[in-house]
Protein backbone atom coordinates (compact mmCIF):
# COMPACT_ATOMS: atom_id res chain seq x y z
CA UNK A 1 0.00 0.00 0.00
CA UNK A 2 1.43 3.33 -1.01
CA UNK A 3 0.95 6.77 1.56
CA UNK A 4 0.66 9.93 0.05
CA UNK A 5 0.18 13.28 1.20
CA UNK A 6 -2.80 15.46 -0.13
CA UNK A 7 -4.33 18.07 2.47
CA UNK A 8 -3.36 19.78 5.48
CA UNK A 9 -6.12 21.12 8.51
CA UNK A 10 -5.15 23.91 10.97
CA UNK A 11 -2.04 23.67 12.75
CA UNK A 12 0.28 20.79 11.78
CA UNK A 13 -2.31 17.72 11.57
CA UNK A 14 -1.34 16.29 8.26
CA UNK A 15 -4.13 14.65 5.97
CA UNK A 16 -3.35 11.20 4.59
CA UNK A 17 -4.94 9.33 2.34
CA UNK A 18 -4.20 5.52 0.89
CA UNK A 19 -4.27 5.00 -2.46
CA UNK A 20 -1.85 4.21 -4.98
CA UNK A 21 0.73 7.19 -6.09
CA UNK A 22 1.52 6.18 -9.77
CA UNK A 23 3.74 8.51 -10.44
CA UNK A 24 4.58 11.70 -7.72
CA UNK A 25 5.74 13.75 -10.85
CA UNK A 26 2.30 13.85 -12.12
CA UNK A 27 1.10 16.35 -9.45
CA UNK A 28 1.20 19.76 -10.71
CA UNK A 29 3.82 21.44 -12.87
CA UNK A 30 6.19 21.33 -9.94
CA UNK A 31 4.77 19.85 -6.92
CA UNK A 32 5.60 16.79 -5.25
CA UNK A 33 3.69 14.54 -2.67
CA UNK A 34 5.69 12.38 -0.33
CA UNK A 35 4.96 8.79 -1.05
CA UNK A 36 6.13 4.92 -0.06
CA UNK A 37 5.31 1.38 -0.01
CA UNK A 38 4.40 0.55 3.41
CA UNK A 39 7.52 -1.78 4.70
CA UNK A 40 6.26 -5.48 6.23
CA UNK A 41 7.58 -8.38 7.97
CA UNK A 42 10.49 -5.74 8.93
CA UNK A 43 11.65 -5.07 4.83
CA UNK A 44 12.21 -1.55 3.93
CA UNK A 45 9.58 1.30 3.30
CA UNK A 46 10.41 1.72 -0.51
CA UNK A 47 9.16 5.40 -2.08
CA UNK A 48 10.91 4.56 -5.53
CA UNK A 49 13.83 4.86 -7.68
CA UNK A 50 12.71 8.57 -8.53
CA UNK A 51 12.08 9.77 -5.03
CA UNK A 52 15.29 8.10 -4.16
CA UNK A 53 17.43 9.44 -6.59
CA UNK A 54 15.93 13.09 -6.22
CA UNK A 55 16.84 13.27 -2.41
CA UNK A 56 19.76 11.98 -2.15
CA UNK A 57 20.61 14.68 -4.72
CA UNK A 58 19.94 16.90 -1.94
CA UNK A 59 20.71 15.21 1.22
CA UNK A 60 17.16 14.45 1.98
CA UNK A 61 16.76 11.38 4.07
CA UNK A 62 13.20 9.21 4.68
CA UNK A 63 14.93 6.29 6.02
CA UNK A 64 18.47 5.14 7.02
CA UNK A 65 20.27 1.67 6.18
CA UNK A 66 18.65 -1.26 5.75
CA UNK A 67 21.81 -3.40 7.55
CA UNK A 68 21.39 -1.72 10.90
CA UNK A 69 18.89 -2.22 13.25
CA UNK A 70 17.71 1.75 14.35
CA UNK A 71 15.15 3.65 14.32
CA UNK A 72 14.81 7.27 14.25
CA UNK A 73 11.60 8.87 16.29
CA UNK A 74 10.25 12.26 14.63
CA UNK A 75 6.98 14.34 15.67
CA UNK A 76 4.48 16.90 14.31
CA UNK A 77 3.31 19.41 16.54
CA UNK A 78 1.52 21.91 15.47
CA UNK A 79 -0.86 22.45 18.57
CA UNK A 80 -0.38 21.14 22.29
CA UNK A 81 -3.23 18.73 23.19
CA UNK A 82 -2.11 17.59 26.41
CA UNK A 83 0.16 14.72 25.30
CA UNK A 84 3.18 15.82 24.98
CA UNK A 85 4.85 15.57 28.39
CA UNK A 86 3.84 11.95 28.62
CA UNK A 87 5.51 11.58 25.41
CA UNK A 88 8.72 13.05 26.72
CA UNK A 89 8.62 11.29 30.01
CA UNK A 90 8.18 8.05 27.94
CA UNK A 91 11.55 9.20 25.85
CA UNK A 92 12.91 10.01 29.10
CA UNK A 93 12.63 6.61 31.18
CA UNK A 94 13.49 4.85 27.77
CA UNK A 95 16.22 6.73 27.07
CA UNK A 96 15.35 7.35 23.65
CA UNK A 97 16.04 10.53 21.47
CA UNK A 98 13.49 12.02 19.39
CA UNK A 99 13.05 14.91 16.67
CA UNK A 100 9.99 17.84 17.58
CA UNK A 101 9.03 19.27 14.23
CA UNK A 102 7.34 22.45 15.09
CA UNK A 103 4.89 25.32 14.03
CA UNK A 104 5.61 28.63 15.05
CA UNK A 105 1.91 28.45 16.62
CA UNK A 106 3.67 25.88 18.82
CA UNK A 107 6.94 27.44 19.59
CA UNK A 108 4.70 30.66 20.40
CA UNK A 109 1.50 28.95 22.47
CA UNK A 110 3.99 25.79 24.28
CA UNK A 111 7.51 27.49 25.05
CA UNK A 112 7.46 25.34 28.16
CA UNK A 113 7.69 22.31 26.07
CA UNK A 114 9.62 23.35 23.18
CA UNK A 115 12.38 24.16 26.05
CA UNK A 116 12.39 21.15 28.05
CA UNK A 117 12.48 19.34 24.70
CA UNK A 118 15.77 21.15 24.36
CA UNK A 119 16.79 20.30 27.88
CA UNK A 120 16.32 16.89 27.43
CA UNK A 121 18.26 16.08 24.53
CA UNK A 122 15.76 16.38 21.64
CA UNK A 123 16.55 17.80 18.17
CA UNK A 124 14.18 20.98 16.91
CA UNK A 125 12.70 20.37 13.23
CA UNK A 126 11.50 23.29 11.20
CA UNK A 127 7.76 22.23 10.28
CA UNK A 128 7.27 26.27 9.04
CA UNK A 129 6.33 28.77 10.57
CA UNK A 130 2.89 28.72 9.52
CA UNK A 131 2.27 25.24 7.80
CA UNK A 132 1.72 26.58 4.05
CA UNK A 133 1.92 24.39 0.87
CA UNK A 134 5.70 25.26 0.59
CA UNK A 135 6.28 24.33 -3.21
CA UNK A 136 4.02 26.92 -3.99
CA UNK A 137 5.81 29.49 -2.46
CA UNK A 138 8.37 31.59 -4.07
CA UNK A 139 12.07 31.42 -2.74
CA UNK A 140 11.52 34.59 -0.60
CA UNK A 141 8.41 33.30 1.02
CA UNK A 142 10.19 30.07 1.80
CA UNK A 143 12.87 31.26 3.36
CA UNK A 144 10.24 33.70 5.24
CA UNK A 145 8.74 30.51 6.55
CA UNK A 146 12.03 29.23 7.55
CA UNK A 147 13.90 32.08 8.87
CA UNK A 148 10.44 33.54 10.52
CA UNK A 149 10.50 30.18 12.65
CA UNK A 150 14.45 30.37 13.83
CA UNK A 151 13.91 33.92 15.05
CA UNK A 152 11.02 33.01 16.97
CA UNK A 153 12.89 29.83 18.52
CA UNK A 154 15.58 31.81 18.62
CA UNK A 155 13.79 34.25 20.77
CA UNK A 156 12.21 31.90 22.90
CA UNK A 157 14.71 29.64 23.49
CA UNK A 158 18.89 29.14 23.45
CA UNK A 159 18.58 27.54 19.93
CA UNK A 160 19.47 30.02 17.18
CA UNK A 161 18.89 28.05 13.61
CA UNK A 162 17.38 24.26 13.04
CA UNK A 163 18.68 22.74 10.49
CA UNK A 164 16.10 19.70 9.80
CA UNK A 165 12.61 20.63 7.94
CA UNK A 166 9.59 18.95 7.06
CA UNK A 167 7.29 19.83 4.54
CA UNK A 168 3.47 21.04 5.73
CA UNK A 169 1.54 18.26 4.09
CA UNK A 170 3.99 16.22 2.83
CA UNK A 171 3.63 18.51 -0.36
CA UNK A 172 7.48 19.75 -1.76
CA UNK A 173 9.01 20.27 -5.24
CA UNK A 174 12.68 20.02 -6.02
CA UNK A 175 13.29 23.26 -6.09
CA UNK A 176 12.30 23.51 -2.38
CA UNK A 177 14.84 20.59 -1.44
CA UNK A 178 17.57 22.81 -3.49
CA UNK A 179 16.74 26.59 -2.00
CA UNK A 180 16.55 24.92 1.51
CA UNK A 181 20.36 23.62 1.27
CA UNK A 182 21.41 26.98 -0.07
CA UNK A 183 19.85 28.31 3.21
CA UNK A 184 21.58 25.66 5.43
CA UNK A 185 18.79 23.26 5.68
CA UNK A 186 18.19 19.18 5.32
CA UNK A 187 14.60 17.83 4.49
CA UNK A 188 13.39 14.97 6.37
CA UNK A 189 10.66 12.93 5.36
CA UNK A 190 9.68 9.40 6.77
CA UNK A 191 8.76 5.92 6.09
CA UNK A 192 6.50 4.66 8.80
CA UNK A 193 3.19 6.50 8.94
CA UNK A 194 -0.88 6.16 10.12
CA UNK A 195 -3.92 8.19 10.46
CA UNK A 196 -3.08 9.71 13.61
CA UNK A 197 -3.64 13.29 13.59
CA UNK A 198 -7.40 12.93 14.71
CA UNK A 199 -7.25 14.81 18.13
CA UNK A 200 -10.87 13.84 18.76
CA UNK A 201 -11.16 10.27 17.22
CA UNK A 202 -9.20 8.17 19.54
CA UNK A 203 -9.09 4.44 18.05
CA UNK A 204 -6.71 2.97 21.13
CA UNK A 205 -3.43 1.97 22.17
CA UNK A 206 -3.67 -1.04 20.27
CA UNK A 207 -4.44 0.70 16.99
CA UNK A 208 -1.24 2.74 17.20
CA UNK A 209 0.79 -0.20 18.50
CA UNK A 210 -0.15 -2.15 15.65
CA UNK A 211 0.41 0.04 13.10
CA UNK A 212 3.66 0.62 14.58
CA UNK A 213 5.13 -2.60 14.71
CA UNK A 214 3.05 -3.96 11.84
CA UNK A 215 5.37 -1.28 9.92
CA UNK A 216 8.84 -1.64 11.59
CA UNK A 217 11.99 -2.14 9.76
CA UNK A 218 15.70 -1.07 9.94
CA UNK A 219 16.83 2.10 9.47
CA UNK A 220 13.33 3.51 9.93
CA UNK A 221 12.33 7.27 9.88
CA UNK A 222 9.08 7.22 11.94
CA UNK A 223 6.08 10.23 11.87
CA UNK A 224 3.60 10.40 14.94
CA UNK A 225 1.75 13.52 15.68
CA UNK A 226 1.99 14.33 19.31
CA UNK A 227 -2.06 15.40 19.33
CA UNK A 228 -2.70 11.26 20.00
CA UNK A 229 -3.50 10.10 22.92
CA UNK A 230 -3.24 6.80 21.04
CA UNK A 231 0.46 7.56 20.45
CA UNK A 232 1.35 8.47 23.81
CA UNK A 233 -0.46 5.43 25.48
CA UNK A 234 1.69 2.91 22.59
CA UNK A 235 4.66 4.56 22.96
CA UNK A 236 5.93 2.86 25.87
CA UNK A 237 5.32 -0.69 24.86
CA UNK A 238 6.22 -0.07 21.26
CA UNK A 239 9.72 1.29 22.67
CA UNK A 240 10.29 -2.08 24.69
CA UNK A 241 8.99 -4.39 22.10
CA UNK A 242 11.48 -2.82 19.44
CA UNK A 243 14.11 -2.92 21.76
CA UNK A 244 13.36 -6.53 22.36
CA UNK A 245 13.57 -7.25 18.92
CA UNK A 246 16.82 -6.01 18.67
CA UNK A 247 16.14 -2.29 17.51
CA UNK A 248 18.22 0.47 18.76
CA UNK A 249 16.93 4.20 18.75
CA UNK A 250 19.01 7.21 17.27
CA UNK A 251 18.60 10.95 16.71
CA UNK A 252 18.81 11.67 12.71
CA UNK A 253 22.20 14.31 13.79
CA UNK A 254 23.60 10.63 13.86
CA UNK A 255 21.81 9.44 10.89
CA UNK A 256 23.35 12.22 8.82
CA UNK A 257 26.95 12.35 10.22
CA UNK A 258 27.20 8.47 9.82
CA UNK A 259 26.46 8.61 5.87
CA UNK A 260 29.29 9.42 3.97
CA UNK A 261 28.22 9.78 0.71
CA UNK A 262 25.95 12.65 1.49
CA UNK A 263 26.96 15.96 2.11
CA UNK A 264 27.24 17.41 5.94
CA UNK A 265 26.63 20.95 5.18
CA UNK A 266 25.15 23.22 2.45
CA UNK A 267 27.17 26.21 3.81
Amino acid sequence: MWIKHTLGIVASCTILTLGILLNPFQVGAESLHWGFKKGAQEKQAQAGGTFDELLKKYGAFYKGSPDEKILYLTFDNGYENGHTSPILDTLKKEKVPGTFFLTGHYVESATDLVNRMIKEGHEIGNHSYGHPNMANLSEARMKEEWQKFDQLLAEKTDLTKTRFVRPPEGVFSENLLAYGNELGYRHMFWSVAFVDWYADRPQGKAYAYNHLMNQIHPGAIILMHTVSPDNAAALPDFIRDAKAKGYTFSSLDSLVNGTSDIPLSFH
